[in-house]
């Protein structure tokens, strides 16, 4: 396998990764209500933290009266499923052609970078503890390594397909 084929298979794989997650994200967005009743209920059979199954226990409860009162509350994780979702999509570009769409790469680089001031920003304006906040903020980080590898890449094979620069231009 030549070096371009190798490095275009493993753009590929990183980004199929990285759709994978921002799928599986987006996809557990939608039953909130019975996650949090899931993991309520784990939590009781471990030896979790307190705070972890406090903050649980109140999101749970925040999360069952929207659903049996105000509904169309959730209709709002409805969105950020969707979004999760679109997101996705667009990496079908990248993945067809990693050069031409880099930039799809470089805007969820930034995309991850944001999570960070939001959680910090938001967090505390909505009464979010700072240890769930550093949760949230860890996606955006770990969400940017897998997207660094894809652009180091994509400039590796940006090489390989960049004219010669050492051929004489027509005239």
């Amino acid at each position: 396998m030549s070096d371009r084929a190798a490095q275009l298979r493993g753009i590929r794989a990183w980004l199929a990764f990285f759709v994978v997650c921002l799928v599986l994200s987006g996809a557990t967005a939608f039953p909130l209500v019975h996650e949090l009743r899931w993991t309520e209920e784990l939590l009781r059979h471990l030896p979790a933290p307190d705070a972890l199954t406090g903050w649980i226990t109140r999101v749970r409860r925040g999360l069952d009266t929207a659903d049996s009162d105000y509904p169309f509350l959730l209709y709002g994780t409805d969105w950020l499923a969707f979004a999760h979702l679109v997101i996705a999509v667009a990496f079908y570009g990248p993945y067809r052609d990693p050069v031409r769409n880099i930039w799809v790469v470089e805007f969820a680089m930034i995309a991850c970078a944001g999570i960070v001031p939001l959680a910090l920003i938001c967090g505390p304006i909505r009464g979010i503890p700072l240890w769930w906040s550093v949760i949230d903020m860890a996606f955006g980080v770990l969400g940017v390594v897998p997207l660094y590898v894809v652009r180091k890449r994509i400039k590796r094979l940006e090489a390989f397909t960049a004219p010669n620069s050492s051929a004489v231009p027509a005239t």
